[in-house]
């Protein structure tokens, strides 16, 4: 996202030999429907039947035996998966960023899924809402499951890892401090809506009053779009059609209980309440770019308040905006992040 608006486990016991490491080539790529009893009757009408795109790595086809552990990518507010995986032109393609990834020394091949998240208000903020449905509640839940039961992963979180860029990398922030009994880590590129200021709010929320129905979402300009989606997912009201949500101004004015429940969302107001469970992983990765507006210091104070924990965490600010480094970021920190924090073998139970 944007502007101001847009504002782990175990790793492997033993040292892996080269050919477990990197093996190179192309990985295919699955188009596939899962159906989120989480996103069912969801005010925005949108389908709880989602697309989801699937890496699978160069070796699953040939290697019938083989588990590998899993990635979960988070795309950003406006994006979605299609683009993301070269199925629609864009500015990043990840299953080619992955071929060749996969192919270099200190890797190892790891499944990568990624659900469509594009909603009637352009992104779910991976949020449980009764405008936009429970989209935590879809990944933990629906997609996390249907993933273990139809593809040879390690079905454990040691093995299991969370990312995202921008609304994604906020989704990635979200779900794994509050879930590591699912993901044993996560990595956050580029984190949107970390911790929104009252002027922030009050910036798109004054053009978002404007907009009276869902049809002209698509109308609108980004910030007015980031207000609508942030206020369907934080602020959703099942008594307002047909928009199905509270602006967190009213005339112009701010709202400080629509404010409110905006903040109870933002990770940097959250955090202390999920203290234990960001110890219990084995894997914390932020980097943002030092050019990136309204997103830049917001990263840094996340990593002054896990520094204040004592909470163990790799952060980078690196030269860079919020697009331009976005595919050799993944390339050269995140997938050797995972490939060093994951579980690519069965953990032996205790005697």
């Amino acid at each position: 996202m944007k502007t101001a608006f847009a504002g782990l486990f175990l790793t492997a016991a033993l040292i892996c030999a080269p050919s477990s490491c990197f093996a190179g080539g192309k990985g295919t790529v699955e188009r596939i429907k899962v159906h989120g009893k989480s996103l069912e009757g969801n005010l925005e009408s949108d389908s709880p039947d989602r697309d989801v795109s699937i890496y699978l790595p160069a070796s699953y086809a040939s290697k019938k035996t083989r588990r590998y552990p899993v990635i979960y990518m988070l795309h950003g507010f406006t994006d979605s998966d299609d683009k993301w995986f070269g199925l629609t032109k864009h500015w990043i393609n990840l299953p080619d960023i992955l071929d060749k990834t996969f192919g270099e020394p200190g890797t190892r091949e790891m499944i990568v899924v990624m659900p469509n998240a594009f909603t009637r208000y352009q992104g779910s903020m991976y949020s449980n809402s009764v405008t936009t449905g429970n989209w935590e509640d879809f990944i933990v839940r629906d997609l996390v499951p249907y993933i273990d039961a139809h593809y040879r992963t390690f079905r454990r979180a040691a093995s299991r890892g969370l990312a995202g860029h921008s609304m994604g990398g906020y989704g990635a922030l979200r779900i794994g401090m509050r879930h590591p009994e699912v993901f044993s880590s996560f990595y956050a590129l580029s984190a949107c809506c970390m911790g929104l200021p009252d002027a922030g709010m009050t910036a798109g929320s004054k053009k978002a009053e404007a907009v009276k129905d869902p049809a002209q979402v698509d109308q609108a300009d980004f910030l007015t779009k980031a207000a609508l989606a942030l206020a369907a997912a934080w602020s959703p009201d099942p008594q307002n059609p047909p928009m199905y949500l509270a602006l967190p101004t009213k005339d112009g004015e701010l709202q400080p209980a629509v404010a409110a429940k905006w903040h109870a969302n933002d990770p940097l107001s959250t955090l202390d309440q999920y203290v234990a469970n960001l110890r219990q992983l084995r894997g914390i990765g932020i980097d943002v770019g030092d050019h990136d507006d309204g997103i830049t210091e917001r990263a840094r104070d996340l990593d002054r308040a896990l520094n204040t924990y004592h909470i163990p965490h790799q952060f980078e600010v690196y030269e860079g905006d919020h697009l331009n480094h976005i595919a050799d970021r993944i390339e050269t920190k995140l997938i050797p992040f995972f490939s060093s924090k994951l579980a690519f073998a069965p953990v032996k139970p205790a005697r």
